[in-house]
């Protein structure tokens, strides 16, 4: 089980950074990959970072869920960095700006 385990890895898409195939979509949080875990796309495993408001170069964290994407061969875990508990909304609001482009389900 994932949901509650620690992560930590490498911030590639730091807060305020733009998506690298897509210029116009802007990244409002840090994004990045568990360093070692490799992901349904057969690399790193993606990974939202929240709790923090400044751009992150590495990150460590408790994963909170899992942005399960139906019609997408990964998985997006989301992390969080300070001791807040969020709820689904406030999740899927932090990643909308991406996940708007995928079908999928919330993981608690």
């Amino acid at each position: 089980r994932i949901i509650g385990t620690r992560a930590k890895g490498t911030v590639d898409r730091p807060m305020g950074s733009r998506h690298p195939n897509y210029p116009e979509m802007i990244y409002p949080i840090n994004y990045g990959y568990v360093d070692g875990i490799i992901g349904g796309d057969g690399k790193e495993q993606d990974v939202y970072i929240l709790g923090v408001d400044k751009a992150l170069e590495v990150f460590e964290g408790r994963v909170v869920a899992i942005y399960h994407r139906i019609n997408d061969d990964e998985d997006k875990w989301i992390a969080v960095i300070d001791d807040k508990e969020y709820t689904d909304d406030e999740i899927m609001d932090a990643i909308w700006f991406q996940e708007q482009y995928f079908r999928g389900m919330l993981i608690r």
